[in-house]
C-alpha cells in the first residue's frame, strides 16, 4: 500500500513538473515572437553593413591598384620626328620626350614630359643628353621640385652624349622629370639620341 502511494506521488511530480517546463517554454517562445528590432537596432546593423562594405571597397581597390602598379614602365625620346635644338635657355626648362615607344600603366605623360607615380614604391629612371656643336648639354633629373642627379657634357668640338640613372623611392602623386640645365642646350634628330625612361621596381 505503501509502495503504491509512493508511485502516486512520484507520477503527480512528474506531471506538474513536465507541465510547468511546457508552460515556461510556451512563454519564452511568446516573448521571442513578441520582440519587434526597435530603429535604433536597425540603424546600428545598417551601420555596420555599410561600414564592411565600405572596407571591402577599400581593400579591392588597393588590390587592383596594386595589379596595375605591377605594370608600369615607359621610355621614351625627345623628338617624335625630324632633327632640332631646344635651348640655351637663361632658366631651367621641363623637356617633353616626345616619341614615346612604351607607356604600360600610362604614367608618363607626352605632353608635359612628367611621370606621374601611381602607387608608393621603388622606381628606376634612367635618362641621356646629347651634345654637338661646341655646347654643354646638362639633364637634370628632378622629383616634384627636388634636383636629383645631373647627366652633362661639357662645350665640345665633338657629339657627344651624356647618360645617367636613379632609383627613387616614390609616393603615389610624386612626380619626376628631366630638366635641361640653364644655359645648355641638346640636340636631337632620327637617332633619337635624348632619352628618358623609367619603371616601377616594387610596391611599398
Amino acid at each position: 500500500m505503501e509502495i503504491m502511494v509512493f508511485f502516486s506521488l512520484l507520477l503527480l511530480v512528474c506531471s506538474v513538473s513536465t507541465n510547468q517546463t511546457e508552460a515556461d517554454n510556451e512563454i519564452l517562445d511568446q516573448q521571442i515572437s513578441n520582440q519587434q528590432p526597435s530603429p535604433q537596432d536597425i540603424h546600428a546593423v545598417l551601420r555596420e553593413l555599410t561600414a564592411s562594405v565600405a572596407e571591402q571597397k577599400v581593400r579591392m581597390t588597393f588590390l587592383e591598384n596594386e595589379n596595375q602598379v605591377k605594370q608600369v614602365a615607359f621610355s621614351a625620346s625627345l623628338l617624335d620626328r625630324g632633327h632640332g635644338v631646344i635651348g640655351p635657355f637663361n632658366t631651367q626648362i621641363t623637356l617633353i620626350f616626345k616619341r614615346v615607344v612604351t607607356n604600360i600603366g600610362n604614367a608618363y605623360n607626352k605632353h608635359t614630359g612628367i611621370f606621374t607615380a601611381p602607387v608608393r614604391g621603388a622606381y628606376h629612371f634612367d635618362w641621356s643628353v646629347y651634345a654637338y656643336g661646341n655646347t654643354a648639354a646638362g639633364g637634370v633629373l628632378f622629383r616634384n621640385g627636388e634636383h636629383i642627379f645631373l647627366a652633362y657634357v661639357h662645350p665640345t668640338s665633338r657629339a657627344l652624349s651624356a647618360s645617367n640613372g636613379a632609383s627613387l623611392l616614390l609616393e603615389a602623386g610624386d612626380k619626376v622629370s628631366v630638366r635641361l640645365l640653364a644655359n645648355s642646350r641638346t640636340h636631337d634628330n632620327q637617332n633619337h639620341h635624348n632619352t628618358f625612361s623609367g619603371h616601377l621596381i616594387f610596391t611599398m
